[in-house]
């Protein structure tokens, strides 16, 4: 080509595409590390790091569309290191932490985590999910795993995988799966630091964590260990479920856990007989929350048969032929723009040209990602 672009000029162009999210150009925010036109072509590596998240799929496409325009073929490039927060030293080979939270037990939250499991590796990335209730273990009778866990000649546990999902859970420990997991709490947390830095997980875009129910040590001490890229929030409508859900907003605020968004599980029940839809559990309890804390509500999922482990073949999200894929495949699509929405504004206060007010929060065009500290 006789008027290739320079790689400055390339830049300015890339300034035009905006971050639908953050409300700014990706320029701007830092997200391209670097720009290289060689011949007819032209790299870009943006600072991308939510993997088959809808909203960095639609601006990898909108930078493609600005170096197909400029004359060049684009060869787009996904690089997010330490200089943009990653954390190497806990986990380095996972790309995001997921926390899965209820701030009490029986509102479907491993339900939550399995399915949000499932449904990424179904848009192919590598994801892995910690069985973190060691009481309580129920991620394998949602994710049955085709095998053992191994262990490599050092000693570390290679997990089993249940159709590619990776799933570590004290369930695979115990000699019979009626018996009670009696721990104190010191051998809970000896249990939970051998998942975390003992077990093999290799590289994964998310590792998804199946906290327990409730504000307690084990959730506590998960929170302090891992880098966690956000948590998601479970709740029913009923009254009491989101009251200690926002317990749970308050202690994950207080450790600085990005609250990703609230699943509202068991909304209501549509009744295939008469065609009407019954909200069993009353109504508007996540909505509440949103409108409070200023967090999104990321699922709104139904109560449904396909929901239990005894009729289901395996997570609803993986059934083609499932009502309520629809609603989980929203819940996994949200969540992991989410993820990547908060992985890009710690871009911008990083390496991007946003600045921190005097109270330390980022002075930047649009709405902050909130991590639900204090209600509106």
């Amino acid at each position: 080509m006789t008027d290739t672009v320079t790689e400055s000029e390339l830049l300015d162009r890339l300034a035009t595409v905006e971050d639908p999210q953050n409300d700014d150009d990706i320029v701007s925010m830092g997200l391209v590390n670097d720009v290289t036109v060689s011949g007819d072509s032209a790299e870009v590596s943006l600072a991308f790091n939510a993997p088959y998240a809808p909203a960095e799929i639609e601006i990898g496409n909108a930078v493609r569309d600005v170096v197909s325009d400029a004359g060049l073929e684009p060869d787009l490039r996904a690089q997010f290191g330490s200089e943009h927060g990653f954390d190497a030293d806990v986990l380095p080979g996972v790309r995001n932490v997921i926390a899965v939270a209820s701030g009490k037990g029986g509102v479907g939250k491993t339900t939550v985590a399995a399915n949000l499991a499932a449904g990424l590796k179904e848009r192919g990335a590598r994801v892995g999910i910690l069985d973190a209730d060691v009481h309580g273990p129920n991620v394998p009778r949602l994710l049955p795993t085709e095998n053992e866990p191994g262990m490599l000649p050092e000693g570390d546990i290679v997990p089993p995988r249940s159709d590619g999902v990776m799933v570590m859970s004290t369930e695979h420990l115990l000699p019979d799966g009626d018996d009670p997991a009696v721990l104190r709490g010191p051998m809970v947390n000896n249990v939970m630091m051998k998942f975390i830095n003992d077990v093999e997980w290799g590289q994964l875009d998310y590792l998804i964590v199946d906290l327990p129910p409730g504000t307690g040590d084990a959730s506590l001490n998960l929170l302090q260990t891992l880098p966690i890229a956000g948590v998601v929030v479970v709740t029913t409508p009923q009254e009491m479920a989101v009251a200690d859900a926002r317990k749970g907003l308050r202690l994950f605020a207080d450790h600085d856990a990005p609250v990703l968004g609230v699943v509202e599980n068991m909304s209501a029940f549509h009744c295939p007989e008469c065609d009407d839809t019954h909200r069993v559990f009353g109504e508007g309890g996540a909505a509440e929350i949103r409108d409070d804390y200023g967090v999104p509500v990321v699922g709104t999922l139904p109560v449904h048969p396909d929901f239990d482990t005894e009729t289901a073949d395996g997570p609803a999200v993986r059934d083609d032929e499932s009502p309520v894929r629809a609603d989980l495949e929203a819940m996994v699509d949200d969540v992991a723009d989410r993820v990547g929405e908060v992985n890009r504004r710690q871009v911008a206060e990083r390496v991007g040209e946003w600045e921190r007010d005097e109270e330390g929060e980022a002075a930047a065009p649009g709405d902050p990602v909130p991590a639900g500290a204090e209600p509106e």
